[in-house]
């Protein structure tokens, strides 16, 4: 977040599982076909476009490790999450390619987009492949909870395209209020993050009650992570994040911190508003005193500070749920690691 925060708490903390997962993930992209597989592999950073092995960085895998905590909190063992924890990544993934596509982003972890490499036709079939194969990891898995499981990522999956069709039809207006914003969140981050923390308790029998405070965590937790995205999407550092600075105001996205600054940041809000409204292509001088304005109208300090509530809510949503204090711990971690990252 511009370099005002230092990270405290590493994702090694949280770390439980990530092998397993990794291996089941491979096993999973294997069933593909001979044209998608290949993609949807360099999507993940496990080869080059031409197929070539590569040690690269595959994302944070946040979604499957919060499957899998949660199915350790509630007393399961890994192993019975697992098809969970694959399900959320694959779903997540198929939302980063689809993303990438819509908003023309030709860069994502320092490299080019599936989109950027093999076009926008292979690009949604990518993306589409990954979606129907979730629902097949869960489906063949087993567990007398695959079914319900695959309803809470179906319903997740829904409220995902909401949050990301609002998200789209965003940029044609200049009159989105801060509760659209957070609604087209929840949606668009917090739904799946949700789903994750809860598809990991159900596959380890826990009862409704718990699920749903799993999935409470998780909604807070994904708003939190939205809140951090949008902040890292103004003022993340390029050689972390993969992305230009000031990228989300290249693009005059209505991100949160920008509208909470429309809505309540007085005359530096107007004078944004007005930025905004511009048909011309800003140089980076107008990038910076655009992200000026959104610090000045208090966006950036709110949003810091309401996804640290978020946080706080989400620890307040496991307060009922017995676990071992490890696990508790492990939880967490988790959600004060997606407010410190920096990426």
């Amino acid at each position: 977040m511009g370099g005002d925060s230092v990270t405290t708490t590493t994702l090694s903390a949280v770390d439980t599982g990530s092998d397993a997962v990794r291996e089941a993930l491979r096993d999973a992209v294997n069933r593909l076909d001979d044209t998608i597989r290949p993609v949807v592999a360099y999507h993940f950073g496990w080869c080059d476009e031409h197929g070539r092995p590569v040690r690269g960085n595959g994302g944070k895998s946040i979604r499957s490790r919060l499957a899998l905590l949660a199915a350790r909190a509630v007393g399961g063992g890994g192993a019975a999450a697992l098809p969970g924890a694959v399900a959320v990544e694959l779903v997540h993934n198929f939302s980063l390619v689809h993303d990438d596509l819509m908003d023309r982003d030709a860069t994502r972890r320092h490299r080019p987009t599936v989109w950027a490499v093999w076009g926008d036709a292979v690009a949604v079939l990518t993306g589409d492949a990954m979606l129907s194969l979730a629902h097949e990891v869960l489906l063949d898995s087993g567990s007398p909870q695959a079914i319900p499981s695959a309803k809470i990522i179906a319903t997740a999956t829904t409220e995902l395209i909401r949050g990301q069709a609002a998200d789209v039809d965003f940029e044609h207006r200049d009159d989105v209020s801060l509760a659209e914003c957070v609604r087209m969140a929840t949606g668009k981050t917090a739904a799946l993050l949700a789903a994750s923390a809860g598809v990991g308790a159900l596959l380890a029998g826990a009862p409704d009650r718990t699920v749903s405070a799993m999935q409470s965590y998780g909604h807070h937790v994904g708003l939190a992570f939205q809140l951090v995205d949008d902040l890292l999407g103004i003022w993340g550092q390029p050689e972390v994040t993969g992305k230009p600075v000031w990228s989300d105001l290249r693009s005059r996205k209505k991100s949160l911190p920008v509208v909470w600054a429309l809505e309540a940041g007085g005359s530096a809000g107007r004078e944004l508003a007005r930025w905004l409204a511009r048909p011309d292509t800003p140089d980076e001088d107008e990038l910076r005193g655009a992200a000026e304005l959104v610090d000045r109208a208090g966006g950036r300090r709110w949003a810091r500070t309401e996804a640290q509530r978020r946080v706080a809510l989400a620890e307040e949503s496991l307060a009922p749920v017995p676990m071992p204090p490890e696990c508790r711990g492990e939880l967490t971690d988790l959600a004060r690691f997606i407010i410190e990252r920096s990426a």
